[in-house]
């Protein structure tokens, strides 16, 4: 099977060079080709000798995996759902904001943000209650080239449609799947995000969100440290057992000791909490005063998200009071507290209701099935 160049952090991509009998320099040279300019043919990269380009197409592939639905909602936020292989699609997510509008009529000038949302799994193994990924099971991991490939991708569509040149300024590793449960493959494909020769994203503005991984954690402030976010949740073990198993194995206490740490290595000062607002389950006053000492021993924002709901859920948003009055009184214990704003929710692309297709190893959906009808 040729290789997928897109797979590739610079350190792998120098090494291939070098054993093919080339400089090292020519690994950056290309890399620019590929991420910068989006170029998947290599009798298009005119300043690489064309020995070396023959070389490479007969024994290498820049390919992202292949586009099945391509769907945009009327915010503007676009949803490409990619085939895997094997039955299995993966989702990832575009959205936009800001009005460049405002800016005036020089394109170069118009400032905007542009984040996408990226998948690490073909489904995802914890089983958060409240997140359609986590209904649908677990199938594998995705290589370094799938996950880099959805940036890849989005870039050269997005560039096609906008005069302002590659719009994604911002990264999350916050679609389908924990990206900390694909270590490798993540931080290979985030050290490519990070290149100047590829896409010359900082770390500021590129975030991993996990649902509590102690042990990686630990291991990506060491060797790839981003912005982070955490998906807490509920301001308790008792309750975070239920939403977020994988707090049985790594409880609350445990977690916050780990974002003490990463902090010291991460690009920002904080560190970002996840809280899904559930009806009649987390969002209560009490809970959010409970919150707010769980919180204290460490420097962070909280982001307030407003469930999105999916078929078969169990769960209902919060009302906009209640998201209100909880988010008053972090406010008033002098918490950094933001209420996301629900983007794509119209195509199935918001927080949480990523759910692509997935062929499951883990045989939840049909034990599911069995206790229902018990």
């Amino acid at each position: 099977m040729p290789l997928n160049l897109l797979g590739l952090n610079r350190e792998g991509f120098e090494a291939l060079c070098i054993e093919m009998g080339e400089k090292p320099f020519r690994a950056r040279q290309m890399m620019r080709w590929m991420h910068q300019d989006g170029v998947d043919d290599f009798s298009a990269m005119t300043d690489i000798a064309r020995g070396f380009r023959e070389r490479m197409a007969a024994d290498a592939v820049i390919s992202a995996p292949p586009v099945l639905r391509d769907t945009v909602a009327q915010d503007c936020t676009r949803k490409w759902l990619f085939d895997v292989g094997t039955g299995n699609a993966i989702e990832a997510v575009y959205i936009p904001e800001g009005d460049a509008a405002d800016e005036g009529d020089d394109p170069a000038a118009r400032r905007y943000r542009g984040t996408l949302c990226i998948s690490s799994q073909a489904g995802c193994a914890l089983e958060c209650s409240f997140c359609s990924t986590g209904r649908q099971g677990f199938n594998r991991n995705l290589t370094a080239a799938e996950i880099i490939g959805q940036l890849w991708h989005a870039s050269r569509s997005l560039a096609a449609d906008h005069a302002i040149g590659r719009p994604v300024t911002n990264v999350v590793m916050m679609g389908m799947g924990e990206p900390l449960a694909n270590f490798d493959n993540v931080v290979a494909a985030m050290q490519l995000m990070l290149d100047d020769h590829a896409y010359g994203i900082s770390r500021r503005r590129l975030t991993l969100s996990t649902s509590g991984l102690v042990p990686a954690m630990d291991r990506l402030r060491d060797a790839c440290p981003v912005a982070l976010a955490v998906s807490l949740h509920a301001p308790d073990d008792a309750l975070r057992d239920q939403l977020v198993p994988i707090n049985r194995k790594y409880p609350i206490r445990e977690l916050l000791a780990a974002c003490v740490r990463y902090i010291e290595k991460a690009p920002r000062d904080f560190v970002t909490f996840e809280y899904v607002m559930l009806d009649g389950v987390n969002d209560s006053v009490a809970q959010a005063k409970q919150l707010v000492r769980t919180v204290k021993p460490v420097p962070c924002k909280i982001n307030l998200i407003p469930f999105n709901p999916f078929p078969d859920s169990g769960y209902s948003r919060s009302p906009a009071p209640a998201i209100a009055e909880f988010r008053d009184v972090l406010q008033q214990a002098g918490l950094t507290t933001t209420v996301r704003k629900t983007r794509g929710d119209t195509i199935d692309a918001a927080c949480g209701q990523l759910a692509g297709q997935v062929q499951d190893r883990t045989r939840r959906v049909l034990r599911r099935i069995e206790e229902s009808r018990a």
